[in-house]
C-alpha cells in the first residue's frame, strides 16, 4: 500500500435549490478520507446513510454543494474527464442491455471508452475470462441470473483499464453462491494491484474484504480504521443476542439491572445484552426469562465486530 490516490475534502451535498435543503452527505461538517494506493477501502453503513451519494459525486455524477474530491492528484471538480478515465464504476443498479449478449454489451461500452478492432476484442475476452463467463459469452444478459448480470456489470467497469474501480452494493439481492463469486472477484481485481472503493451495508462483506472501513450514519462518517482498531474502540466487551418472541419491557428493565451488564439495546424480538462477562450473566438471564415464562427462539454470542462497533457508536443495528 502506497500514497493517497483519493483524498476527499470537506465533502457536503445537499438536493434541490433551496438554500434550506438539508444535507445528504455532511449535515454537521463536511466530510473528509483518504484511500491509499493498492486497498480496498470500504464505505460501510444502513440505507439511506449517504454512500451512494457519496460515490456518485467521487465518481463525477454528481456535482458537491462544497468541497472537492481528489483522485491521483484530478479534481472531481475542475478535471471531470480526466477522473472518469483513472475510475471504473460499478453501479448499484444493472447497467446493461438486455437484448444483447455479453460480449456486446462489453464492446458496447469498450467502444464508448475509445477502443476499436482488434484490441476491443481482445479487451473483451480478457474479461469475459476474468469474469468467469467466457462459455456463456453469446448469450443474451435477459437469460442471465442476477449474479451473473452484477459480473457483467463489474466487467463493462473494467473496460478501460482504470486504475481504481468503484463497486456500488455489488451483492445486493443475488443468491451466496453468486455473492461468494462476486466477493472472490473483488479480491483478485485487488491482488493485480487495483484500488477499491467499496460500499456496503453487509458488515460481514467489509469485514471479509477490507484493508480500512469508513463507517457512515446520517450522512457523516463515525468511524475510519482497520478492523482491529475499530473494535478496539468496543474495548473486550461481547454481545450476547436473545431472540425473544414477545419481549416485554419489563424484561429489558431487569437484564440492565444484571452485575456485569453494559448495555441493552432491544428491537423488535432481538435484544443484544453488552458485557465482558458474558458467560457469568447468561444463566442469569436465562433465569429471568424463565420466571417470566417467556419463549426463547435462540441465544448466539457475537465477538467484537463491525455490527458491534456500530452498535456501540450509534445505539442501533447496522440493518435499521
Amino acid at each position: 500500500m502506497g500514497n493517497a490516490f483519493v483524498e476527499v475534502r470537506n465533502l457536503r451535498k445537499r438536493y434541490g435549490k433551496n438554500g434550506n435543503a438539508p444535507y445528504a452527505v455532511g449535515p454537521k461538517e463536511g466530510i473528509n478520507f483518504e484511500i491509499m494506493q493498492g486497498e480496498i477501502f470500504s464505505l460501510l453503513g444502513p440505507n439511506g446513510a449517504g454512500k451512494t451519494t457519496t460515490i456518485s459525486i467521487m465518481s463525477t455524477l454528481l456535482s458537491p454543494t462544497e468541497g472537492d474530491v481528489i483522485i491521483n492528484g484530478y479534481s472531481v471538480r475542475k478535471q471531470p474527464l480526466a477522473v472518469k478515465e483513472q475510475i471504473g464504476v460499478v453501479p448499484q443498479e444493472i447497467a446493461l442491455y438486455p437484448t444483447l449478449t455479453a460480449r456486446q454489451n462489453l464492446e458496447f461500452f469498450g467502444r464508448m471508452y475509445g477502443l476499436s478492432g482488434k484490441a476491443l476484442r481482445k479487451k473483451a475476452d480478457e474479461i469475459l475470462e476474468f469474469i468467469d463467463l467466457t462459455d456463456r459469452a453469446n448469450e443474451r444478459i435477459e437469460k442471465y441470473s442476477g449474479g451473473m448480470k452484477r459480473r457483467v456489470n463489474i466487467g463493462v467497469g473494467l473496460m478501460h483499464n482504470p486504475k481504481m474501480v468503484f463497486l456500488d452494493e455489488p451483492t445486493v439481492g443475488i443468491d451466496p453462491q453468486s455473492r461468494r463469486k462476486i466477493l472472490d472477484t473483488v479480491k483478485l481485481l485487488n491482488s493485480e494491484g487495483m484500488t477499491v472503493l467499496y460500499t456496503t451495508h453487509y458488515m460481514e462483506e467489509a469485514q471479509e474484504l477490507s484493508d480500512r472501513v469508513g463507517i457512515i450514519d446520517h450522512g457523516q462518517i463515525i468511524a475510519l480504521g482497520t478492523i482491529p482498531e475499530l473494535t478496539k474502540q468496543v474495548g473486550e466487551k461481547s454481545a450476547v443476542v436473545f431472540h425473544i418472541f414477545s419481549p416485554p419491557e419489563k424484561l429489558i428493565d431487569s437484564i440492565r439491572a444484571i452485575q456485569g451488564v453494559h448495555d441493552v439495546i432491544a428491537q423488535d424480538e432481538t435484544i443484544r445484552v453488552i458485557s465482558d462477562k458474558e458467560h457469568e450473566i447468561i444463566p442469569s438471564i436465562l433465569n429471568i426469562i424463565s420466571e417470566m415464562g417467556l419463549s426463547i427462539r435462540s441465544i448466539e454470542v457475537e465477538e467484537p465486530n463491525l455490527e458491534a462497533v456500530f452498535l456501540h457508536l450509534t445505539g442501533r443495528a447496522l440493518r435499521d
